[in-house]
């Protein structure tokens, strides 16, 4: 079982365009017998929670920019009901940001805004293995460019990086590139 962050928009045009894709990503996650991790945020992050517990997912873990429960509703307005533990790390969206993506084993990202940018460039710098889920506008149409500007200016791919329109098919994907990653190791990440 792998630790699989959701990384995408809270709120923008991208929230309406994605909360089908994000509920697919979560289930996608829960089928494939993975942990499920995010932001403990609303919009995108939140439908996959919330699809991902729905479809008997077995642990839903949420990272919060707040230092509590109460900051976490009353302060930032974030929802509880989709996991089952919540850290309050009080780092902020900042810190908290760079403790998801480093706890995580890989993410999918769907749609998004800066913040989501955020995420991926922390995945990319610490090797993270990233997935886009392609149709939910946002900043995942930007980010082929923004791989492309990268390599030719000499940067290369820190992290393997896969793009699909299918959730199953993403999921599948980062899976593989895991297990691979992973190979000799397997035991440690059972489900047991």
């Amino acid at each position: 079982m792998y630790q699989i962050c959701i990384s995408g928009a809270a709120k923008g045009a991208s929230v309406e365009e994605g909360k089908t894709l994000a509920r697919a990503a979560g289930v996608a996650i829960a089928k494939a017998h993975h942990m499920l991790m995010s932001g403990a945020t609303i919009g995108l992050p939140n439908y996959a929670a919330t699809a991902y517990k729905a479809a008997g997912g077995k642990m839903s873990l949420g990272l919060s920019p707040a230092s509590s429960k109460i900051e976490h509703v009353m302060k930032y307005r974030l929802p509880t009901e989709a996991y089952d533990a919540i850290v309050y790390t009080g780092l902020h969206y900042i810190g908290r940001d760079t403790l998801l993506i480093l706890s995580s084993d890989a993410v999918v990202s769907v749609g998004g805004r800066l913040g989501t940018l955020h995420e991926f460039t922390i995945a990319m710098e610490s090797g993270k293995p990233i997935g886009f889920l392609q149709g939910a506008g946002g900043i995942s149409l930007e980010i082929e460019q923004i791989l492309d500007t990268a390599n030719s200016a000499g940067q290369e791919h820190l992290a393997p990086v896969v793009f699909s329109d299918d959730p199953e098919e993403l999921v599948h994907k980062l899976t593989k590139i895991l297990d691979k990653q992973y190979k000799g190791y397997h035991d440690l990440y059972s489900s047991k």
